[in-house]
């Protein structure tokens, strides 16, 4: 953590306070519960998983699709803590499987269900099918392993929303608002939380993990200068989930109230401040192919090829929030977490039309995404989506 934090802005952790107040009773609640962790090798994932582990669980299962990345959870986990006497098991399945379904009728006894699968990334909206995917995961997925935990009896059920479900203009937030919704109609039946927040610093897949990978690859870097973010580290993501988890009341949104310590950034700003972090000055260039002929040759003189570009394509949002003007705040209850309060309101017969459609277009084996933005906006009247035809698989 502390190589990131300089790197977006700040010098302190958010949540040390919050979570030094509470961790007596934080370890004396995970240390006593059984805990299913499910997309729990992603950043994330494994973040939430470590909070968990290192305050000693009756019992921990991970599930994750990734086998891979679950093989390097154990490992770092292994590496940094050691063992604890509790059952701590991880399986490689998907959640959408017969396997999975399989594996909860087998044991499925958990005190606390906590979900971090989802797709996350705006450019999984291009195309119809990995867009139904997305559905799939971040609403159904979500809906049935609900539906598991208030079967087997748990106490609470938490699955991450993201920033972007507030006021959302691409797929993914709605995608993400349109869960929240299905969580409303579940919470009449077991208690739900769930967490808002920022961009995860050097998480799988992000653009700040690609400065990395463009590094270790001898690549140019690339960088949006026109979009600034709110940034936690891992670490932050893990502890926020874990006291939304183990503290929100039911319906409880979770989310990291705006400070001097926590404030937007550029993904150009960070990109010059990591190369510096690593002995390199930012070369400035103009096209890709002029970024692509320097590499070959600058990074030997410790600079490195850049190229800054302005956002055009579709789904980013140009401003961040956490919260609506119409929802109720707790500004109070923590330091630096503040809380939306929700009341059970969701429109059963709006839900209803969602899973008609959706299952129809799925039984014929046949949809576009015209008809799925269509579907969305039913869902979500103020929905901010706009086409620009243009995504960032064209870009480099």
């Amino acid at each position: 953590m502390n190589a990131i934090l300089p790197l977006i802005g700040r010098e302190q952790e958010l949540f040390g306070a919050d979570i030094t107040s509470h961790e007596q009773q934080l370890k004396a609640i995970v240390s006593s519960s059984r805990f299913l962790v499910l997309g729990g090798a992603g950043s994330i994932g494994q973040a939430v998983t470590k909070e968990i582990f290192k305050r000693s669980p009756e019992k921990l299962h991970v599930v994750d699709i990734s086998e891979n990345n679950m093989v390097e959870l154990v490992r770092d986990i292994r590496s940094s803590f050691g063992y604890i006497n509790g059952d701590f098991q991880t399986f490689a399945l998907d959640i959408g499987s017969i396997e999975y379904d399989a594996f909860i009728k087998a044991d499925g006894q958990y005190d606390y269900v906590l979900n971090l699968s989802a797709l996350k990334h705006v450019r999984s909206e291009k195309d119809p099918f990995t867009l139904m995917r997305m559905i799939d995961v971040n609403v159904f997925n979500t809906d049935k392993t609900i539906q598991h935990s208030i079967d087997a009896g748990a106490k609470k059920y938490f699955c991450v929303s993201t920033d972007k479900a507030a006021n959302p203009v691409n797929m993914m937030g709605a995608s993400k608002r349109i869960m929240e919704m299905f969580l409303m109609r579940k919470s009449e039946q077991i208690s739900i939380s769930t967490a808002r927040f920022a961009n995860v610093a050097f998480s799988d897949g992000s653009l700040l993990h690609g400065f990395n990978q463009r590094l270790q690859k001898n690549q140019p870097i690339v960088a949006p200068h026109d979009i600034k973010r709110y940034f936690v580290t891992p670490q932050e993501s893990g502890e926020l989930c874990l006291m939304s988890c183990i503290f929100g009341e039911n319906r409880d949104i979770f989310f990291p109230k705006l400070s001097e310590s926590l404030h937007l950034i550029s993904f150009a700003d960070i990109a010059v401040k990591y190369l510096e972090q690593r002995g390199y000055e930012s070369h400035l260039c103009e096209s890709e192919d002029e970024a692509r002929e320097l590499i070959k040759t600058l990074p030997a003189q410790g600079k490195w090829p850049c190229l800054f570009t302005t956002s055009d394509t579709t789904g980013e949002k140009d401003f961040e929030e956490f919260f609506t003007n119409n929802e109720t705040l707790d500004m109070a209850c923590f330091e630096n977490l503040g809380v939306i309060k929700n009341e059970a309101l969701y429109q059963p017969e709006l839900l209803a039309l969602f899973e008609q459609r959706i299952g129809e277009m799925k039984q014929n084996r046949e949809w576009n995404k015209e008809e799925i933005v269509e579907l969305f906006f039913e869902m979500i009247p103020d929905f901010g989506h706009k086409e620009t035809g243009k995504y960032l698989d064209s870009k480099m």
